[in-house]
């Protein structure tokens, strides 16, 4: 029986190149790879539903679930985690030393609804008494000009978001005093010009979240794999099998960290760095599955809906295909 060949759009990472190079297969499916950045994928996914398998947003995918206009339905595969203590940057001569300084400051983001937004004012609001209507949002490109939201929001009229102009940049507003601070994935240029006074928030940024996964245990997720519900619709089982070849995907990767003989990662230090990180987080560094993150999940839906992303908190189940709720993928395996 001839494979059917589906669109897949992700990052190329470790944990998708098993995918994409072919060494790690979907029974039954050849994929034609479509690899790019986040953005450019996103926007794509949620404008036109151009990919049959995708990398998603996982802030977004919230947003249009919510909505009830979802073209897709969740794989608890999560591609994409990241702490975001690293990503706050702030003008040093505007008293903000703390993040609760941030309160009453105006503040560039990318998109409102991007998931590291989403997670820095959950952090911000729960652990900083910072909330989303005691800061002014200012949305727009940090380094490029008419940049702005990748899906349509309907926020409530008590949260200030504004974009910025259409000549604008984040990274020009700030390196210029116009706003305060900006939270983003990409550092902006600024940054790097001794002549400007912009840093970064927690200097010591590891630190700060090392101990914040130590105080709730997450490990931020970003993107999760999605799949056109159309799709899963008419092969219920595709699902299970995209779980099961990322999930194996996946520990291809983390094994490959470990090996010394020939590293496979260009830091000479790689299989030291794995160890240190298991030591903090644990032998499962990169947890899949939807039981072994429902709590971090759910942080990110409540966070959702007290950002206004959202008309009412939705449960954590409603993101994912049914078939992949009991899935898991623990340490080394994969497994019904």
């Amino acid at each position: 029986m001839t494979d059917r060949t589906l669109t897949l759009a992700c990052v190329a990472t470790d944990r998708s190149r098993p995918i994409l190079d072919g060494r790690v297969t979907v029974p039954g499916v050849t994929f034609a790879a479509e690899p790019g950045e986040p953005e450019a994928i996103f926007r794509t996914a949620l404008r036109e539903h151009a990919f049959d398998v995708t990398e998603l947003s996982m802030s977004s995918h919230i947003t249009v679930t919510a909505r009830g206009d979802a073209h897709y339905v969740g794989v608890p595969v999560f591609l994409s985690r990241a702490f975001r203590h690293s990503g706050i940057y702030v003008r040093t001569d505007r008293g903000i030393d703390r993040p609760e300084d941030l309160k009453g400051r105006t503040i560039g983001l990318p998109e409102y609804q991007q998931t590291a937004a989403l997670w820095v004012r959950g952090i911000l609001r729960d652990l900083h008494g910072v909330g989303v209507r005691d800061v002014r949002w200012r949305i727009g490109g940090v380094e490029q000009t008419g940049q702005g939201e990748r899906i349509r929001l309907d926020l409530p009229g008590d949260i200030d978001v504004e974009p910025i102009g259409p000549d604008e940049t984040l990274n020009g507003l700030l390196a210029d005093g116009a706003i305060d601070a900006i939270i983003s994935p990409r550092p902006p240029s600024s940054l790097a010009d001794p002549d400007v006074p912009v840093a970064r928030l927690f200097a010591d940024y590891r630190a700060a979240e090392i101990a914040y996964h130590k105080q709730t245990g997450f490990f931020p997720i970003m993107h999760c794999l999605a799949l056109r519900r159309a799709l899963a619709d008419e092969q219920p089982d595709l699902p299970g099998k995209l779980f099961r070849a990322f999930a194996a995907a996946r520990d291809l990767a983390l094994a490959e960290l470990g090996l010394i003989n020939v590293l496979r990662v260009s830091l000479p230090w790689v299989a030291a760095a794995l160890a240190e990180t298991q030591q903090v987080m644990g032998p499962d560094i990169w947890p899949y599955g939807f039981r072994r993150n429902r709590d971090e999940i759910a942080a990110m839906t409540r966070y959702a809906h007290e950002d206004g992303l959202t008309d009412r908190r939705l449960e954590p189940e409603s993101l994912f295909h049914p078939s992949t709720l009991d899935l898991t993928a623990n340490d080394g395996g994969a497994a019904p």
